[in-house]
């Protein structure tokens, strides 16, 4: 192993301990997301926080005391060569040995009018979930993080008129006897950003043609105003300026549903309406 990815999995331990480590610890303990004898194939896109990800996997299974097997999965839906490349000299700078697949994804979206980032991830997590099963996997980890847990928390409220979160883990619908998990839930992107800035290292954002088109056409502008998630984000942003608390509550509020009053709520795709038990 050389110097820089020793340098990388000090920072996490030590540097960043208290804004990546503990959290990481926090919610692979909090939501017994490992278990031993489990085969986990972590799904590496890119970008800062699979990366991340794939790091602190092998850091808690070096270091940790539970035995399980670990998998680098890499899918290339149609990258540029360009960003292909950068994903493998990134893997080979940092350690992580990848297990790259392809598939024609980024096509099969191209022309989708509506919702192509929607359809597209569908499409991603089912490609995903069937290479890791073939690679003898039980589950797959995503490097979703603690923000984009409360972005999803009001785009729910504010877009969907329902109250939804990210789930920390949860069983495939179509995949009988897979599952997913999020070790990075409780770790906030502010602090992914530092490590990544602090290590010097670029990462891919999301490569897709869609995003490749809107970039060319708004070039030296802001970023896309249009993107719900981004909505959040700015929302979010000042919500911090008002509090350090707030964003904290957003997730605290889906452990703390108070069914005695609400004025509804689904339990098992049934709805179920406060008038039914009001007598």
């Amino acid at each position: 192993m050389d110097e820089f990815c020793r340098q990388l999995e000090r920072s996490i331990i030590k540097d960043f301990r208290k804004t990546i480590w503990k959290p990481f610890i926090r919610g692979l303990n909090e939501y017994e997301m490992i278990k031993p004898g489990d085969q986990i194939a972590v799904c590496i896109s890119g970008g800062k926080d699979s990366f991340l990800l794939a790091k602190c996997m092998q850091e808690i299974l070096r270091h940790g005391k539970m035995e399980f097997g670990l998998f680098f999965l890499v899918m290339d839906p149609g990258y540029h060569p360009r960003n292909r490349r950068l994903i493998e000299e990134n893997a080979r700078k940092m350690g992580i040995p990848v297990h790259i697949f392809e598939s024609d994804i980024f096509n099969a979206v191209a022309d989708v009018e509506q919702s192509p980032c929607y359809l597209c991830a569908r499409m991603r997590r089912g490609y995903l979930y069937a290479h890791a099963r073939e690679l003898g996997c039980n589950k797959i980890a995503l490097g979703h993080h603690f923000d984009d847990v409360i972005e999803t928390i009001l785009m729910s409220m504010l877009y969907g008129a329902q109250v939804n979160t990210m789930m920390p883990k949860l069983h495939s619908t179509n995949f009988k006897g897979m599952e997913l998990i999020r070790p990075l839930y409780f770790v906030k992107e502010g602090d992914i950003i530092a490590w990544k800035e602090k290590n010097g290292l670029q990462f891919l954002r999301c490569a897709c043609r869609f995003t490749e088109r809107i970039e060319r056409e708004k070039a030296g502008e802001e970023e896309d105003k249009s993107s719900k998630r981004q909505e959040m984000k700015e929302l979010i942003s000042q919500f911090r300026k008002i509090s350090p608390h707030i964003e904290t509550n957003i997730l605290k509020s889906v452990e703390n549903v108070n069914l005695d009053a609400c004025l509804g709520y689904v339990k098992n795709g049934i709805r179920h309406h406060f008038m039914e038990d009001y007598e």
